[in-house]
């Protein structure tokens, strides 16, 4: 927790001294003065854009594996597996396609000028990915290498064949247990490295933050009371719509379960970390009455596919900056992402800030500047305090769900 105040301190702190250095500068110098300036300083937002691509693929990959291959025996486990990965996709869809209708709802990234963006960047990556074709999508798809796929960032390739290797595994036994822990041990170094490289967050806060204040004022930073607001209305909605089908489910023991969850809510969003509670969240539903055997095994399973406050993020995140960058997404194209984050948005762990490694892999995969993720990142903060405690609400209210589908079963 130490940890995470420091960091939040210092994205704070790297927020401020953007708006006054660029302040600073947009009032004392001349506009082509300005642009020099901005040019230099935004290769600090840069350097943590590369430095999150670098660590894209290793991630997803290893994630990705363990979490299938700890499903074991796909026959034994098919029943429970089953409703969980229902309920799994469901809330995944349902937040995913909530975001996408929010963000063209209220379009919070039309705040900005469009002069704002790099047209330049925009255009080339346009023209690298071009119109999003049949044939283009199987090409997307079908990993031809894994090592191409890797090298190029190729996300959803890197999703597909990290699910076949992960059922491979679970079908292994006991033989293929090494490999699962080596795995393990990888996605935890990985993680580690996340950490490293989020400190230089405030810098990348810094650099471009000063570089849009210093072309355009401070009339830039009304784009993120915009934004805020929009993701928080998200936010609520989505809270309403899981409460509301948690009630049908389980009745009145809802509340029951509400408070059993308000000391791992409460870390999860003064941590910025799902994962964080995620001993707690165990001990808290095993008093609360659901079966240890189905806590066991849904609960970490929902840990890699069930981020549902990630997920409902990373479609409006992923959109905002189509519409900073005032680039057409029309209503196919946009399924399309959804289809694809339904994906690759399993690769994410319930870590601070993860889901932003996805929103760049995604934003370059659709001809979208992933450097336009530094628009978000002073905010970003303060979105994930709510989407963490989002992902421990949905979470939650998916291992009780199953372990009452399972009772009736049995009964």
């Amino acid at each position: 927790m130490k940890s995470n105040t420091k960091l939040f301190i210092a994205i704070i702190g790297g927020l401020v001294l953007g708006v006054l250095l660029g302040w600073y500068v947009n009032t004392n110098y001349l506009p082509a003065d300005a642009a020099a300036f901005a040019k230099k300083i935004k290769l600090l937002g840069t350097i943590f854009i590369r430095l999150i691509q670098m660590i894209i693929a290793p991630l997803v990959f290893s994630t990705l594996v363990v979490g299938i291959a700890k499903m074991g025996d796909m026959r034994m486990v098919g029943r429970v597996g089953g409703k969980a990965l229902g309920w799994f996709v469901t809330a995944s869809l349902m937040s995913l396609l909530l975001g996408m209708l929010l963000v063209n709802w209220l379009r919070p990234g039309d705040g900005i000028d469009r002069s704002l963006a790099n047209e330049d960047s925009a255009k080339e990556l346009v023209e690298k990915t071009g119109d999003f074709s049949l044939e283009q999508f199987v090409t997307h798809v079908v990993p031809k290498s894994l090592f191409e796929a890797m090298a190029t960032n190729e996300i959803l390739q890197i999703v597909i064949f990290s699910i076949m290797f992960g059922i491979a595994l679970a079908s292994m036994g006991d033989y293929s247990k090494p490999i699962i822990r080596a795995l393990d041990t990888v996605s935890h170094v990985v993680l580690k490295i996340v950490g490293y490289i989020m400190w230089v967050a405030p810098f990348g806060v810094l650099g471009a933050v000063a570089a849009a204040i210093a072309i355009w004022g401070l009339g830039i930073l009304g784009v993120y009371i915009s934004y805020f607001g929009a993701f928080l209305l998200g936010i609520l909605l989505l809270w309403a719509i899981l409460l509301f089908i948690g009630y049908l489910i389980l009745g009145k023991r809802l509340w029951t379960l509400l408070k059993r969850l308000a000391s791992p809510l409460l870390i999860a969003f003064s941590t910025t970390s799902s994962e964080a509670v995620f001993p707690k969240l165990t001990e808290e539903l095993e008093r609360f009455g659901a079966d240890p055997k189905i806590v066991s095994f849904t609960l970490p399973l929902g840990y890699s596919f069930n981020l549902d406050g990630s997920m409902m993020y990373m479609t409006f995140a992923s959109l905002f900056i189509a519409q900073v960058y005032n680039i057409d997404m029309p209503l196919e194209k946009q399924i399309l992402m959804l289809l694809v984050l339904m994906l690759t948005s399993k690769g994410v762990a319930g870590v601070p800030r993860a889901s932003l490694i996805v929103v760049v892999a995604t934003c370059a995969m659709f001809g979208i500047p992933p450097e336009g993720i530094a628009l978000i990142l002073p905010i970003d903060h303060f979105c994930d305090m709510f989407r963490s405690a989002t992902n421990v609400l949905g979470n939650a209210l998916a291992t009780t769900a199953v372990d009452k589908w399972e009772r009736n079963t049995e009964n």
